[in-house]
């Protein structure tokens, strides 16, 4: 059977983060994130592989100079 796709909103309460994240994570940290006419849909396999590979983590901080 074929996974599901999910909303932006199934997908935040999966991840435990807000709806404006999902969308701020998608436009900054490229989600992977399929448009249909105006929602975005998702398939949890490709945002749990993205979390694995780092594509939610905060940015980095700039080293100190030195």
């Amino acid at each position: 059977m074929a996974e599901p796709w999910l909303s932006a909103d199934d997908i935040a309460a999966h991840l435990g983060v807000t709806k404006d994240t999902v969308y701020t994570w998608i436009a900054e940290k490229a989600m992977p994130a399929h448009k249909v006419g105006r929602l975005w849909k998702f398939q949890a396999s490709e945002i749990d592989d993205w979390v694995r590979r780092g594509g939610a983590a905060a940015a980095s901080e700039p080293s100190p100079p030195g």
